[in-house]
């Protein structure tokens, strides 16, 4: 399980820093989109790499011109694959009110599980999050 999430650390880390390389991408052809319609000169630290903008500027439309059009959050990206599952707990020692609000939130979340914590704790709940496919 330690490689596991070693592994996801370093893809989310992986992730992260494509999302800047975008990010700076997307600022750099923005800038150079303003020059072209301002008719301003093209600042020198874009030169060297203008003309390899010009040509991915000129292949963008409405769509893909926006930062962010293709980019999906964590939380989203499986939305349209399978159903959110949602871990409902307590406190170790519950009270009857707090169980029963338990329940009533469970007949909220219609994917929800819900789980007795008794003396679990917070490393057990991930590892059960893990392993049950819960989503959030």
């Amino acid at each position: 399980m330690l490689r596991r999430n070693a592994r996801l650390r370093r893809e989310f880390i992986y992730r992260k820093s494509l999302e800047g390389k975008e990010r700076e991408l997307y600022e750099k052809k923005r800038t150079i989109r303003q020059c072209l319609e301002d008719g301003k000169v093209i600042p020198t630290e874009l030169r060297r790499e203008e003309s390899k903008l010009r040509e991915e500027l000129a292949m963008e439309d409405t769509r893909t011109a926006t930062y962010g059009a293709n980019v999906a959050d964590d939380e989203y990206a499986r939305a349209n694959e399978s159903e959110p599952r949602v871990l409902l707990t307590t406190s170790r020692d519950p009270s009857s009110r707090l169980t029963q609000f338990a329940k009533e939130l469970k007949l909220l979340f219609p994917t929800s599980q819900r789980v007795n914590r008794g003396s679990q704790i917070l490393p057990d709940l991930a590892e059960l999050c893990r392993s049950g496919g819960v989503t959030h």
